[in-house]
């Protein structure tokens, strides 16, 4: 738990809409596999999580759809930004010289960029259910990841959370969005929306405090300081 807390951590603090990647000294190589499922879950972005050890960073990737993960890392291997690297479309590892760490990553982000710029799809959302902030809880969160694991195959079910009051709206870093809502009579529920001042979701939602919207996303759970924290990944918006 405490890596992937970090890896999620690291990878906010970037704010990457291309490319989710994290690396700690000591992350043991059976683990960072694991953590880079989550992280790619949690971010909806190819992940990479990497291991260091003596200088020498030794990391797993997974992708999403559209994105060959695996011929990019071979193509940064072949251009000497890897010690060596490989793996199939959705899933890859790689070793990398722990210097080389953020220019290969930097590359990495560059070589899927186009990749997720052709990512298509019918612009519906998949809604699993219909929320409201009072039932977004840890202990509701955790009943949902026992009925995993969520993957490719099966993805994490999304939540649409009807007719919300907008309390807060900001943006985090020059990309992101992050805001606060809530159902009537019921407690707040922030939300992320990465990369959302890219498009129309961000400018949409600036403005917003004080105003209704549908929102629709996935919930993700961290701990910080000792403390659990649901918040929503926000995917769309509309207004009432």
């Amino acid at each position: 738990a405490a890596v992937r807390e970090e890896a999620l951590a690291q990878a906010e603090a970037r704010g990457d809409p291309r490319l989710s990647w994290a690396a700690g000294p000591g992350w043991h190589p059976g683990v960072v596999g694991i953590v880079a499922a989550r992280l790619k879950e949690a971010t909806d972005l190819p992940s990479v999580v990497i291991g260091v050890d003596h200088g020498i960073g030794k990391g797993s990737a997974r992708s999403v759809s559209g994105v060959d993960l695996g011929r990019a890392i071979q193509r940064l291997a072949a251009e000497g930004l890897l010690m060596k690297g490989g793996g199939h479309a959705m899933a890859a590892g790689l070793t990398v010289a722990e210097a080389q760490i953020p220019a290969a990553m930097a590359r990495l982000a560059d070589l899927i960029d186009r990749d997720l710029a052709g990512r298509s799809g019918s612009g519906d959302l998949r809604i699993s259910g219909l929320l409201e902030t009072s039932g977004a809880t840890p202990q509701m969160f955790r009943m949902l990841e026992d009925a995993g694991p969520f993957g490719q195959a099966a993805p994490a079910p999304r939540f649409a959370f009807a007719d919300q009051l907008i309390d807060s709206a900001a943006t985090m870093g020059d990309r992101h969005l992050r805001l606060s809502f809530r159902s009537a009579g019921a407690p707040a529920l922030e939300a992320v929306a990465w990369g959302a001042m890219d498009g129309p979701l961000g400018p949409g939602l600036i403005g917003a405090k004080g105003r209704r919207f549908h929102l629709a996303g996935k919930l993700e759970l961290s701990t910080w300081g000792g403390r659990e924290r649901l918040r929503l990944r926000l995917d769309d918006a509309a207004p009432v």
